[in-house]
């Protein structure tokens, strides 16, 4: 049976289309349709601060996911409010942070070892750089590529640390992660 075919809809042209052939459709390149993907999973997130996301990524398929959240069990920041402590720089500055959640990367790689799947040699897409500890556990998972979409406010250690790990680092856009109440 011959392809139907279509009109395709240009006054004046006999040039026909096959059925369901779309010219105009733009399909996202392979980052933005994971980082499109990680904002989906970030509306899972439950502490508003940073409703972040993780997906870890090998050979163009999305092998784990995390969302920034109480561990399993647990109840949530969105459902009791924060539990925020003040840590201190060594540059005399002090900053909140909620202790309740754990971070998205860190909820992404405990994913990927319950399950059994080695993320060695992967992408992780997140939505800003990596705080101090979550940067030393994807250089120890394997993680080669972090493709962030914007920059935490304290991750001057994280860029120096993955940049000395070898890891490739990729920030998307300049602006800084903020939360309300964070001095």
């Amino acid at each position: 049976m011959p392809e139907e075919k279509v009109p395709s809809g240009e006054p004046g042209t006999s040039e026909e289309l096959a059925y369901g052939q779309n010219p105009d459709h733009v399909r996202p390149d392979w980052q933005d349709y994971f980082l499109k993907v990680m904002d989906t999973v970030a509306e899972r997130a439950n502490c508003d601060r940073g409703r972040a996301a993780a997906i870890i990524v090998k050979d163009k398929r999305i092998i784990a996911t995390g969302y920034v959240g109480a561990p399993a069990g647990l109840q949530s920041c969105d459902e009791i409010g924060h539990l925020i402590k003040v840590a201190f720089d060594e540059r005399g500055g002090q900053k909140k942070h909620c202790v309740r959640t754990t971070h998205a990367e860190m909820n992404a790689i405990a994913q990927a070892a319950r399950h059994g799947t080695s993320i060695d040699g992967a992408t992780i897409y997140i939505k800003m750089t990596p705080c101090l500890d979550c940067t030393k556990l994807l250089i120890n998972a394997g993680i080669t590529t972090v493709v962030c979409r914007k920059r935490y406010h304290a991750d001057h250690d994280s860029v120096r640390i993955l940049k000395a790990a070898g890891v490739d680092l990729q920030v998307l856009s300049e602006e800084q992660e903020t939360y309300a109440n964070m001095e």
